[in-house]
C-alpha cells in the first residue's frame, strides 16, 4: 500500500501512469471460515478499499486498479488434496481451475490502453465464482 501511495504521487505528479494492485476474489464475500482466510481476507479487503480511494485521489492523471484472484493453479494450489482441488473445479461455472496467465492476461489488460477509461475496478479472475 506504501509503495502504490507514494509511486502514485510520482506518476500524478508526471502526468500519467497506471497502478495495479492485488486483491481477492473472497475479500468482500467474507472469505473461508479460517482463522488464516479471515486475517487474508481482511487484508485483501483493505487493498481493495485503499485501491479505490487511491483511483479517487490520483485521477484523472493516474489509473488504479485490483487483479482479484481466484483459485490459481500455484505451487501452493498444487498442495490441496484431490477432494478439494475436484470440489472447486465443480463449482466453478468455468469448470476448472484459473492459471497465472490467466491472471498476468487481466493485469496487462488493465495496464493497456485498452483499459483507458477503467479506473477503480476489481476484476475478479476466477471462472465466475465470484460475480
Amino acid at each position: 500500500l506504501l509503495c502504490s501511495h507514494g509511486a502514485g504521487r510520482r506518476m500524478k505528479e508526471q502526468g500519467s501512469g497506471q497502478i495495479i494492485n492485488v486483491g481477492w476474489d473472497q475479500a468482500l464475500t467474507g472469505g473461508v471460515s479460517t482463522e488464516s482466510g479471515q486475517l487474508f481476507a481482511a487484508s485483501k479487503a483493505a487493498v481493495i478499499g485503499f485501491s479505490k480511494a487511491l483511483a479517487r485521489g490520483l485521477a484523472p492523471e493516474v489509473r488504479v486498479n485490483v487483479v482479484s484472484p481466484g483459485w490459481i493453479e500455484t505451487e501452493w494450489g498444487e498442495t490441496v488434496n484431490r477432494e478439494l482441488y475436484e470440489r472447486v473445479r465443480r463449482q466453478t461455472p468455468l469448470a476448472r481451475w484459473g492459471t497465472p496467465d490467466d491472471v498476468a492476461a487481466a493485469a496487462v489488460f488493465l495496464a493497456s490502453d485498452e483499459a483507458a477509461f477503467l479506473t477503480g475496478q476489481v476484476v475478479n479472475v476466477n471462472g465466475g465464482v465470484v460475480m
